[in-house]
């Protein structure tokens, strides 16, 4: 929990400081001039990648095949351009960094494991069909029940209050 409240704390410092030396090193024109490109270079980047992204999750979701790996670049598509769109330079590197398919596909392979994505969709034909669904159990109203069990963990000692 530590390490996002330090990364909170000192990304703003090494923003500002790279502004500063930035600035002393070109101007501060040219500074302004960088930043103000930065910014339109992300969204110009999330404009043409994402819409890609988007056909491509779309396609696989009509085909049925897990769309994890597009949502985890859709995502880091977005947090590149925050990263560019943010003032700093720091940010700018990491946020073009993301925009190179490879390492978000690097990325991926470290959070697959870790990412389940399940859905399910009428087929053409009257089917269902899906793509994570073989862990979905799908209960009618009449197949279950709500009632409280007595032998439940959940249950637990009861404490009356007199």
């Amino acid at each position: 929990m530590r390490l996002p409240l330090v990364l909170f704390i000192l990304a703003p410092l090494l923003e500002i400081a790279s502004l500063i030396l930035v600035g002393q090193a070109i101007g501060v024109l040219s500074t302004l001039g960088l930043v103000i490109f930065s910014a339109a270079l992300g969204l110009f980047l999330l404009k043409r990648q994402g819409r890609g992204i988007l056909q491509r999750l779309q396609e696989e979701t009509r085909r049925g095949v897990d769309p994890g790996r597009e949502l985890v670049h859709a995502a880091l598509l977005v947090v590149a351009a925050f990263l560019l769109i943010v003032p700093g330079f720091v940010g700018d590197i990491i946020g073009l960094l993301l925009f190179i398919p490879k390492l978000r596909d690097l990325f991926w392979r470290m959070l697959k494991s870790r990412i389940v994505v399940t859905g399910q969709f009428r087929t053409p034909n009257g089917g269902r069909s899906g793509f994570g669904a073989e862990t979905v159990v799908d209960l009618d109203e009449g197949e279950f029940s709500r009632e409280p069990r007595a032998d439940s963990p959940w249950n637990g000692p009861r404490i009356s209050r007199d």
